[in-house]
């Protein structure tokens, strides 16, 4: 197999990245003065905020190497469905609380572990980003598996409602732990982790709270696999015909 150019796998591994926080930031932002309490709406804000912080941090080191005049505004606002490469689960319906959380909870728990490992990469800016992102995302992860918690083992209603969102977003946990070709060479580069050191633990971590949350871990389905190379949900074209509408209908508005 041929190996992949150093600079691309840099520039696709810091897209994945910032791809992953923005799509999941702008989902969050969605609940803004919608959520079940002040604190909440608080909180998912909060949130947000910090993912969109983090994908401007990596989308401009991107739009850097990348060389061709991109910042990280451009690479958020000017490309297609099919340039995108966040995984599917982020891109998902907010549905309703229980299923933001569920899907909250399965994406920050892997992400927690993968900013830990990225804060050892050779590429100083991810190394940065990670090691502060990952105090943030601690935060998301505890904050979600409270609230599974909180309604797995609450009222019948909660409880269903949980298991339903954990449902809806079973299926796209295989694609966080796929090793393709940009993302071995990432690994053998320096700059990448190698997601697959850290499934079992994941695993455990999630068992264990749906455990306390008197869950049962939903069956196994048929995986969900290629937004790391472009492929995704209808759910996709539609977050990004509202947060690109602005800066395409008006290209030359500055902020």
């Amino acid at each position: 197999m041929a190996t992949v150019a150093a600079d691309s796998v840099l520039f696709e591994t810091l897209l994945r990245l910032g791809d992953d926080s923005l799509i999941l930031g702008q989902r969050l932002g969605d609940w803004c003065g919608h959520a079940p309490s002040v604190e909440v709406d608080l909180s998912l804000a909060n949130m947000g905020l910090d993912l969109i912080g983090q994908a401007t941090h990596f989308l401009n080191a991107a739009g850097e190497g990348e060389g061709k005049g991109r910042d990280g505004d451009a690479l958020a606002f000017h490309r297609d469905v099919l340039d995108f490469r966040n995984c599917w689960l982020v891109e998902q319906p907010n549905g309703d609380f229980a299923q933001t959380m569920a899907r909250q909870f399965l994406f920050s728990t892997w992400q927690e572990m993968l900013f830990g490992h990225l804060t050892g990469s050779s590429e100083p800016r991810i190394a940065e980003v990670a090691a502060k992102a990952v105090k943030e995302v601690r935060y998301h992860a505890e904050l979600a598996a409270e609230w599974v918690i909180r309604l797995g083992d609450g009222t019948e209603e909660s409880r269903r409602r949980m298991a339903d969102g954990l449902d809806w977003n079973w299926r796209f946990i295989p694609e966080l732990f796929e090793m393709d070709e940009i993302a071995a060479e990432a690994v053998r580069s320096g700059i990448g982790a190698d997601v697959t050191l850290f499934r079992e633990d994941y695993d455990r971590r999630v068992r264990s709270v749906l455990a306390e949350a008197t869950l049962e871990p939903p069956a196994d389905q048929r995986p969900i696999l290629g937004g790391r190379r472009g492929h995704h949900s209808e759910h996709l074209g539609h977050i990004l015909a509202v947060m690109q509408f602005l800066p395409r209908t008006y290209p030359d508005a500055t902020w």
